[in-house]
């Protein structure tokens, strides 16, 4: 076999992305706005194993939507995939691929079938890991941009010392298989407390050229995948920000997420603010203003919906 070598150069990098969290975290929300961000033309396949539930954003995002029933089993995903690519997909939302692992069909269901079947441990993993194995391969050699949305637990560790039992949380851990994280290029853990941003407390993993694109306590946006998407591309870093300046953009990010949610939402996140930082809003007062009344609009529109759907 002859190899040909030629001067590297960084131009349509593969991306793998993963958000990992409870319910109520953000990762479907944030999966759509970072999917967004990267293909702006609405280039974008959701494969949805939560019984369509990714349809409750059809009003809110454009994509392509694909219903996948059990069973989970990895070759499945793939398929997915290589379907999403066929119909023109840039990007590729997988929510909840945490079912590849623990779902009906996944690797667990599996290994526990073979196990029930007389294979014994660890003989029962031997199929379930190859397969999960292939489909990393496959995963690996994707031309398109793969979004993971994947569940987490609030894990603990029980131990005994001194003579008694002491209980230490570890925090939220993604449900997927051990290594599947090591693979991505960038992973984030959402929490319920702050839907949307990432914890940079709680496991995560950002490349240093990627770090500015996903500044502390801003939520994942259409602007982190406009930014990733020119970086794969072969686009220079993002420019380099003054400390002021980057506190400023993310006071006025989180200001305008919570005026999103409504006035009353934007009147208890001015009130956590001590007065300086609330001074530092005043340049966009009436944006927020605006955002707000439209967050109510919005509320009250779902509200009417709800009560004339019972």
């Amino acid at each position: 076999m002859t190899f040909t070598f030629a001067p590297a150069v960084r131009e349509q990098v593969s991306l793998l992305i993963a958000l990992a969290g409870a319910s109520g975290s953000g990762k479907t929300k944030s999966a759509l706005r970072l999917a967004e961000g990267i293909s702006p033309s609405g280039k974008i396949a959701f494969v949805d194993t939560e019984a369509r539930r990714g349809l409750h954003y059809a009003d809110q995002h454009r994509f392509l939507h694909a219903d996948m029933r059990p069973p989970f089993q990895p070759v499945r995903f793939v398929e997915a995939i290589h379907a999403a690519e066929a119909a023109g997909a840039e990007v590729v939302i997988l929510d909840s691929f945490s079912h590849e692992y623990d779902g009906e069909g996944g690797i667990m269901d599996w290994a526990d079938e073979l196990a029930e079947k007389g294979v014994k441990s660890p003989g029962n993993w031997k199929d379930p890991k190859q397969a999960h194995k292939k489909m990393m391969g496959a995963l690996l050699q994707c031309r398109a941009t793969l979004i993971f949305c994947l569940r987490a637990d609030e894990k603990i560790e029980i131990t005994r010392e001194g003579g008694r039992t002491q209980v230490r949380p570890l925090g939220w851990m993604p449900i997927c298989e051990k290594r599947f994280m090591y693979e991505m290029t960038a992973s984030f853990t959402l929490s319920p407390e702050s839907p949307g941003i990432p914890r940079f407390d709680l496991p995560h993993k950002v490349q240093e050229q990627h770090r500015g694109f996903f500044p502390e306590k801003r939520p994942i946006d259409e602007t982190c995948g406009q930014q990733l998407a020119a970086w794969a591309r072969g686009g220079a870093p993002a420019p380099q920000v003054s400390a002021k300046q980057s506190t400023r953009e993310r006071l006025y990010a989180a200001a305008r997420d919570a005026a999103r949610q409504g006035a009353a939402s934007l009147s208890n996140f001015r009130a956590g603010l001590d007065p300086k930082a609330d001074s530092a809003l005043q340049p966009i007062a009436e944006e927020l203003s605006r955002l707000a009344v439209e967050g109510d609009m919005q509320g009250d529109d779902a509200h009417l919906d709800t009560s004339e759907a019972a």
